[in-house]
This record gives C-alpha cells, sequence and structure tokens, in this order.
C-alpha cells in the first residue's frame, strides 16, 4: 500500500543507500553498502569547484566481512565522493573495526574506534544498518545450512533456528510490531509467551 498522495513539492536532495549479505566461497560473510548524496541544483563547494546537480555530493562504500559469530574479520571503506579533500582520509580507520562483534553494544564500541575525528559520519550511519543487514544474512544462511546437512528443514524448524540465533523469543518478544506478545504472531509461534485475549473456553 502506497503512502497517500504527497503535496506539490520539488526534490531537493537523495540519499541512496543500499546494503548487501554475501556468503563468501571461503565460509567468511561479507556486508557490503554504499551511499551516495546527490541534489537537484548547482552546488558551489571550495574544494571541489562546482558540484553540478545529480553528481555525488557523498559517495562511500563500506565492507565488513564477518566469521559465523558476527565477529568482524576485516572492515575497508572508501570515499569517491566527499564536500572536502581531506574527507578520503577517514576511511582506513575504519579497519579498526577488526575484532568487534556484532551483538548488544555494538555501535557504542564501533564509535569508540571511529567516532569524532577518527572516523567519517556517514560511514558510520552505515554501521547500524550494516549490522542488522548482518544479523538477517548471517543468522538464517547458518540456521538453513545446520538444518540442510540432514534434511530439507521445514519453515517452522527454519524460524526456530533463526529465533535462537537472535537469542531466542524472550529477546525478541515486543521489539516490534510483529513480534507484540499480544499479537497473532507471537500466538502462533510462541502461545506461552503470547499476553492476549485468548479464544476458547
Amino acid at each position: 500500500m502506497p503512502l497517500s498522495q504527497a503535496a506539490e513539492r520539488t526534490r531537493l536532495h537523495t540519499r541512496k543507500i543500499t546494503v548487501s549479505g554475501y556468503r563468501r566461497a571461503d565460509g567468511l560473510y561479507d556486508v557490503e553498502a554504499q551511499l551516495i548524496d546527490t541534489k537537484t541544483y548547482r552546488l558551489p563547494n571550495e574544494d571541489r569547484g562546482t558540484i553540478e546537480a545529480g553528481e555525488p555530493l557523498h559517495g562511500m562504500w563500506l565492507r565488513m566481512t564477518l566469521d559465523e559469530t558476527m565477529c568482524i574479520v576485516s572492515c575497508e571503506a572508501a570515499t569517491d565522493h566527499g564536500p572536502y579533500a581531506v574527507c578520503p582520509q577517514a576511511a582506513p580507520n575504519f579497519a579498526r573495526l577488526a575484532g568487534l562483534t556484532i551483538g548488544r553494544g555494538f555501535l557504542k564500541e564501533a564509535a569508540g574506534r571511529v567516532g569524532g575525528v577518527a572516523g567519517c559520519t556517514h560511514l558510520r550511519e552505515l554501521l547500524q544498518q550494516m549490522a542488522t543487514t548482518a544479523l538477517q544474512t548471517i543468522g538464517p544462511a547458518r540456521a538453513k545450512h545446520e538444518l540442510s546437512r540432514a534434511r530439507q528443514p521445514s519453515g517452522e524448524e527454519l524460524d526456530r533456528r533463526i529465533s535462537r540465533h537472535f537469542g531466542g523469543p524472550t529477546q525478541l518478544l515486543n521489539t516490534c510490531l510483529a513480534y507484540a506478545a499480544d499479537g497473532p504472531v507471537v500466538k502462533r509461534r510462541w502461545p506461552h509467551l503470547f499476553e492476549g485475549e485468548r479464544s476458547g473456553g
């Protein structure tokens, strides 16, 4: 269902973020992100002269390589476009994220390594989306791989494995609308945790 009809308006700025998760041939995983900001008008810029309409104001890449435990094995960043000539110098510092594990407290730990003048605001903004993509990539892939060694998993078995990867049902409960304690998904998947009205006598 689309949004309601918008008021008459003129587009000024577009940010495009693409994040993809990959399983590598060596058994590790890559999560790769690209961020591009563009304007619909020419923008004077002291370091670049004039940034034309549609030309990237920001154009950045970030790739994390992770193992199955969600530990970052390596991290690489690149800045193709920035508003200042100095911007690309922050990219190599993102290698400092190696050794961190994606999970509780990850963003705080990452900020300790690439926060402030050590990093780049726009590359840091990608970290939360990349962490979520890593969870969506590695957890289900690992669960499917473990189950498929014996047989084709059912949807219910796969859901159970994925839930366990995220810490179990109690960790997922009330984290979003779908996992509301009084909602239909919880009633179906974890009836012992369901807090809504129960039908029948």
